[in-house]
């Protein structure tokens, strides 16, 4: 249990807060919720705030958006992306 201030933190009162981070993270995730992959949602969800936070997540700016900046993913990311086209045999330029 931690305290800040006069509130007390506990594991059961982070539960819903950690809850809908994640729905968050999986809901926008650069046309990864298209792809139902988790591989892409939990190592690329970083890189679409950062890089293509202003496109609809379920469109197809989001991937023309990884498409151009790719170079600036995270490692993480790029490795998640050839392990789901090496899965599906997707192009990694259709990223």
């Amino acid at each position: 249990m931690t305290s800040i201030g006069n509130d007390t933190l506990t594991p059961t009162s982070l539960r819903l807060p950690a809850a809908a981070a994640l729905l968050t993270l999986l809901a926008v995730t650069p046309a990864l919720a298209q792809r139902d992959d988790q591989g892409l949602q939990m190592n690329c969800a970083g890189d679409y705030f950062k890089l293509c936070a202003g496109a609809d997540p379920d469109s197809p700016e989001v991937e023309r958006c990884f498409a151009r900046n790719r170079a600036k993913l995270s490692a993480q990311c790029r490795a998640a992306i050839t392990a789901y086209d090496r899965k599906t045999g997707s192009k990694g330029d259709e990223q």
